[in-house]
């Protein structure tokens, strides 16, 4: 099976991260570092463009890198990385995960202590010989533990859009093979879950003509024997009748549900999940007479075909629940009681906002990125670089913030089509204040406001923070607001009920980040900010054409919260999002 850029791309940075542990030459590992960049921004054909030697002209692309990137495209695997894997400790690789262990730190800690497992690392930490190390110290020991934790806590859970790709992989494998007429992806991942560990998968299998035994290609351990053989898995966990699970290279498991056409509905909705749901569904079903187990769902003895999802909540007196609702909470009786409300859609937005161009630490120009969204349908965008403050992500400076302005006023003028906004992503300074003073903030159309700093503070002293910030009349919408980077970093400290509470008193809206390795706002907090009477953006946090993209997973988080098209800044025209960022001022 072949790799699409993202893995691609991953598969570069672990190679880089292999070649520096191994103390390879600087220039080696940031060739690849570099490489890796460079495919993840790719927005052309990449296996098209590496078959026809396109590729190999582009800037940041070397022969060492293209051969790899080619066995990838082509194979699946890179022969060079397997055989660096086989030579670095696989425990000096989790290392490399832990906040604050970097190339130096971990061949250090194998150099000098003779470390090379997460459980030397922890029993060093607590013993006093990490600290006892040139250039770590206590604290570091102690953050390393921590690091050490989180690590253990997130194993085997990868990103929301890691998992679709792997999946959305095996379930296309899958589909070409002969008897299969249908795959959904389900569990998890159909319910947009911000972390995935394993997969679920549901196969309508073509009938078998009566008379005739089951067709021995088509069974379900047949099918997971040739996903094997197709390289699609590394080998078959189990297989009955029912379905198969197979085991993926990366040690993920998948199961697949088989079923006839007649209970095609039935299967989905089992393998969607979640548990609380199937069991309140469960529950339903007692309650009108009906049984639904794992065999289907039956009156009396007899079968209920559900060839369809809706067929089976129709069956049990329901409106059908959007996968994105079914966690158990409160969906099954609002079902019960009525249609459910219609939640936002990508066709809603109208524009998009939060967006990083190369006046800070994005990859492409304004006229790029606009070019790209009215492409893409939007009537509008907003152009958020960071601050001043920001020095580390190239802040623009008060006179970089007039350079910039003239240029969206020259795009304005001569593109009519799609209008640009002035915004600003403005650090949220330690002591609450945004950067920048009033007279530069008031130049912006918006201010997004984030915490990109000081995460060590105290709950009441980062809340403090984050509530002085929401009371200056500049600020349009709080970014990210926890700071939690999945599988990285855990959220900052800070009182989400309180923020809550004074974003809706000012009138403040609230983004849900839809960088998938951020997905904040939570989404078990979207419907409480809704509630509260606070608007919700989405913002693709883009810093590349690739990244405009992020704003589908967003969109999964805001549905998973409850929100319609109604709660959502994005789905206001540009002038009505301007006047919305006005009315504080």
């Amino acid at each position: 099976m072949t790799l699409d850029k993202h893995a691609v791309a991953h598969a570069l940075e672990e190679m880089a991260g292999l070649l520096d542990l191994k103390g390879e030459n600087a220039f080696k590992v940031r060739a690849f570092q570099n490489a890796a960049r460079t495919v993840a921004d790719y927005t052309g054909d990449l296996e098209g463009d590496v078959a026809s030697g396109a590729f190999a002209d582009v800037k940041g692309i070397g022969p060492a890198t293209l051969e790899m990137v080619r066995e990838c495209i082509t194979s699946g695997r890179s022969s060079a990385l397997d055989a660096l894997r086989a030579e670095v400790p696989a425990g000096l690789v989790q290392m490399l995960r832990i906040s604050g262990m970097g190339s130096a730190k971990v061949r250090a800690v194998q150099d000098q202590l003779g470390i090379t497992t997460l459980d030397g690392l922890e029993a060093a930490a607590r013993d006093g010989r990490l600290a006892a190390l040139k250039g770590f110290g206590a604290k570091t020991a102690a953050k390393i533990l921590k690091g050490i934790e989180f690590l253990r806590r997130t194993a085997g859970l990868r990103l929301v859009h890691h998992g679709d790709r792997r999946a959305h992989g095996l379930a296309a494998a899958l589909a070409a093979l002969p008897g299969v007429e249908r795959v959904e992806v389900a569990g998890d991942l159909r319910r947009r879950l911000e972390l995935v560990r394993d997969f679920d998968l549901v196969a309508v299998l073509t009938p078998v003509p009566e008379g005739r035994g089951p067709d021995a290609a088509s069974a379900p351990s047949a099918l997971g024997e040739a996903l094997v053989r197709g390289r699609a898995a590394s080998a078959v966990v189990s297989a009955n009748a029912a379905g198969f699970r197979v085991r993926l290279d990366d040690a993920a498991t998948a199961t697949v549900a088989c079923a006839p056409a007649s209970r095609f509905g039935h299967a989905l909705v089992r393998a969607t999940g979640s548990a609380t749901h199937l069991e309140q569904l469960a529950r339903r079903a007692a309650e009108r007479g009906l049984t639904l187990d794992a065999a289907g769902l039956r009156r009396g003895g007899a079968e209920v075909p559900c060839p369809d999802e809706a067929s089976l909540y129709a069956a049990l007196g329901m409106a059908w629940i959007p996968p994105e609702l079914r966690e158990g909470t409160d969906e099954v009786a609002r079902a019960a009681a009525g249609p459910l409300p219609r939640l936002v859609e990508r066709g809603d937005l109208r524009g998009l906002l939060h967006c990083h161009t190369t006046y800070s630490d994005g990859t492409n120009s304004v006229a790029e990125l606009a070019e790209a969204c009215r492409a893409l349908g939007y009537a509008w965008i907003g152009i958020t670089d960071h601050s001043v403050a920001a020095a580390y992500a190239g802040g623009l400076s008060p006179e970089r913030v007039a350079k910039q302005h003239a240029e969206i006023d020259a795009w304005n003028r001569a593109s009519p089509e799609l209008r640009i906004l002035k915004g600003i992503e403005a650090d949220i300074l330690a002591d609450g204040q945004l950067d920048y003073g009033p007279e530069v903030l008031g130049r912006f159309d918006f201010v997004i406001g984030s915490v990109h700093s000081r995460f060590d503070l105290d709950e009441e002293t980062m809340t403090a923070r984050v509530l002085r910030a929401l009371d200056d009349p500049h600020l349009t919408i709080l970014g990210h607001p926890t700071g939690r980077l999945l599988l990285t970093r855990d959220p900052y400290p800070v009182d989400m009920q309180r923020v809550i509470a004074r974003a809706a008193e000012r009138g403040v809206a609230i983004e849900i980040n839809a960088d998938p390795q951020r997905l904040d706002l939570d989404w078990r907090l979207c419907r409480q900010a809704r509630d509260a009477g606070i608007a919700i953006s989405i913002g693709p946090d883009a810093h590349s054409l690739a990244g405009l993209a992020n704003v589908d997973i967003g969109i999964g988080i805001a549905r998973k919260g409850w929100l319609t098209a109604e709660d959502i800044l994005n789905t206001k025209d540009a002038e009505g999002f301007a006047a919305y960022a006005k009315r504080r001022r």
